[in-house]
């Protein structure tokens, strides 16, 4: 259910107080979205059974008459994607969101991306390969320099990565495959928001991304309130969210499960700062995650309520030697992490370093509060040398069975208390301020809930 009420109620609820969490949160008031009035309807003239549309309408496009629509919208409006009858579907290439536009997508009707590379190419030919090239593709949705814009309703966008493109024997996702050995798959992210200041997502589905689902950069004031990104955990690259260069962004009541991370926040092209991730599930997928990119910095983020069922990761944060810089004051409080293999992974050579240049990790005032862990794993606190060193606070975090994790440090000082932590963190050049003591998890079965379907 979604709750009408502010991130600050939300805060006090958790026994959070503001003083404590005003370095480490969204600096905004978020309150629950409100849908604009519609400026037009556009009404579907396709239908896609069992989310299949007959190879006779792939050739159908809605992109013009789509972009058409929402270039003459005007600003404080929404345009309104609706069913017709059976007709529930929409078909398109690359578009983009004008500035103070909403595209609002009615529930039971879905916006399916093309299956033609040929429409996403840069370059002639340049899209549906893998190749050595930086970017093949452009993005499905763009918004660049678009502030007051969203995307909103109960609807879908389904990127059909899964499905072979036109003309062709593989999908998005087959290519993700084949560059494992060598190359970069050309395929396009989802939704690409650029220098939009007070960008909105409202109770939209996101499916079947190719690539990315969401990336927000060089922005100030990003909320996602009531998202759904559903895509299966096989699917490479997939990210859910990924905000970088940004400040004061909010990310709520949203359930994300993909194939790689559920969130990852990049320290890039400005850093990230201000945030606040509350009452979120994550199913399958990478986790709860700051880096790669970590080099401009991210800080000031509050993590809190949110549960991590089955991830590859839980709380993960990952850079090595020429990705890495500054994270300070992250708190993570009242999580629930079940059956991930890596529950807490602090990294500083993820994906092995580059040379090294100045760019190296380090991470500050970590704060892990009310944080209970069930199904074994790995446990690991990294700082990157005694000049680097990584502090972190634990304080009322336990472990199911202490004897079903593998737990380890370098170059850390860990800090206990002031409740009770169950584990001990030790390795090279590990510091301990203060001792653990006894306490059992409760069991968190109540938060764990099953991921919220609906008609499509």
């Amino acid at each position: 259910m979604m709750l009408k009420t502010s991130l600050v109620a939300l805060l006090l609820s958790l026994g959070l107080s503001l003083g404590n969490a005003a370095m480490a949160q969204d600096r905004r008031t978020i309150t629950e979205p409100v849908i604009p009035p519609s400026c037009s309807t556009l009404p579907s003239k396709l239908q896609a059974p069992k989310d299949a549309l007959a190879e006779a309408d792939e050739s159908r496009l809605d992109t013009a008459r789509l972009q058409q629509a929402l270039d003459h919208c005007g600003k404080g409006k929404a345009l309104e994607l609706s069913a017709d009858g059976p007709n529930t579907a929409f078909l398109t290439g690359p578009f983009s969101i004008p500035t103070g536009v909403t595209l609002l997508i009615d529930r039971g009707v879905t916006l399916y991306a093309s299956r033609d590379p040929r429409l996403y190419d840069l370059r002639p030919g340049s899209c549906g390969v893998v190749s050595k090239d930086s970017q093949g593709c452009t993005v499905l949705i763009t918004i660049k320099d678009a502030p007051h814009s969203a995307i909103m309703g109960e609807g879908s966008i389904d990127g059909r990565g899964g499905s072979k493109m036109l003309h062709g024997s593989e999908s998005w996702w087959d290519l993700a495959a084949d560059a494992r050995s060598g190359g970069r798959q050309q395929v396009p992210r989802m939704i690409e928001i650029t220098n939009s200041d007070d960008f909105t997502f409202y109770n939209i589905t996101l499916r079947n991304s190719a690539n990315f689902h969401i990336t927000y950069r060089g922005g100030k004031g990003f909320t996602v309130w009531g998202l759904k990104i559903d895509t299966p955990k096989t699917a490479r690259n997939t990210d859910g969210i990924d905000p970088s260069g940004s400040s004061d962004i909010t990310i709520t009541h949203s359930y994300i499960r993909t194939g790689d991370d559920n969130i990852a926040i990049k320290g890039s092209a400005g850093g990230v700062t201000h945030m606040t991730v509350a009452d979120n599930h994550f199913y399958y997928g990478h986790g709860m995650s700051i880096g790669s990119e970590t080099y401009d910095g991210v800080s000031d983020l509050l993590v809190t309520d949110l549960t991590l069922d089955g991830t590859e990761s839980g709380i993960r944060i990952k850079s090595n030697a020429s990705k890495g810089g500054v994270v300070n004051r992250v708190t993570y409080s009242n999580i629930c992490i079940r059956d991930s293999k890596s529950p807490i992974f602090v990294d500083i050579a993820y994906a092995g370093a580059g040379p090294r240049v100045d760019r190296l990790p380090y991470y500050t005032n970590l704060l892990l509060k009310d944080i209970q862990i069930s199904g074994g794993g790995k446990i690991f606190v990294g700082g990157f040398d005694e000049q680097h060193r990584t502090t972190m606070t634990l304080d009322n975090v336990l472990l199911d069975d202490p004897s079903h994790y593998k737990i380890s440090g370098q170059h850390t000082a860990i800090t206990y208390g002031p409740g009770p932590v169950n584990f001990t963190v030790s390795g090279p050049d590990v510091r301990e301020i203060g001792k653990p003591s006894a306490g059992k998890p409760s069991t968190c079965q109540s938060r764990f809930i099953p991921f919220p379907t609906q008609p499509h």
